[in-house]
């Protein structure tokens, strides 16, 4: 029984890995306007920092123009300011009500440099299952050791921690391809 425990701890933490790499691509600006883009400013809120999306509704009205319509519009300015002091390197426009924010063209220079940090977030995605893999083979091997498990057990098991561990680094793969077509969509 000892041995399915440590497969599914091994799947739900791969499944992780992957789910943090789907988080850090959403953050990667592409030449497309985004929502997620923006997921990163946090705001004074009367008092209290938050995300912009618990001050503001965020929408893509446009592929290439966010829209932030603040709850409480005397907040606006507060808004605008957090999305200056970002390191996104957007400019934001406000008309009183809403707060416009264009996403500018990416010049093929900052294509390559997105593709390329896309790559490594996808390497490290690679290397976090890699280890969990490791660790999960390292338990299974103390098992037969234990003799908790037969040594036929261990070769199936190691096999199928091997197959999620494949089936978890083609995730990441699909989602890097995936990534390079969006950054380098002119």
């Amino acid at each position: 029984m000892a041995s399915k425990e440590i497969i599914k701890d091994a799947e739900h933490r791969m499944k992780r890995a992957v789910e943090k790499i789907q988080e850090e691509f959403a953050k990667i600006r592409t030449g497309r306007a985004t929502p997620a883009l923006v997921d990163t400013v946090k705001v004074d809120y009367y008092g209290s920092t938050v995300p912009l999306s618990q001050a503001a509704t965020i929408s893509v009205p446009e592929p290439r123009l966010i829209a932030i319509q603040p709850w409480d519009k005397s907040m606006i300015g507060e808004i605008e300011k957090a999305i200056l002091k970002s390191d996104l390197g957007l400019t934001p426009s406000n008309d009183g009500t809403f707060i416009r924010i264009p996403i500018p063209q990416l010049s093929e220079e900052r294509r390559k440099d997105l593709a390329r940090l896309a790559k490594k977030i996808a390497e490290e995605g690679r290397i976090a299952i890699r280890n969990v893999r490791r660790d999960a083979n390292d338990h299974l091997k103390k098992l037969e050791k234990e003799h908790e498990i037969s040594e036929d057990e261990l070769k199936i098991v190691l096999e199928e921690v091997q197959e999620i561990t494949d089936k978890q680094i083609g995730e990441i793969d699909k989602l890097l391809e995936h990534k390079e077509a969006e950054i380098m969509e002119v």
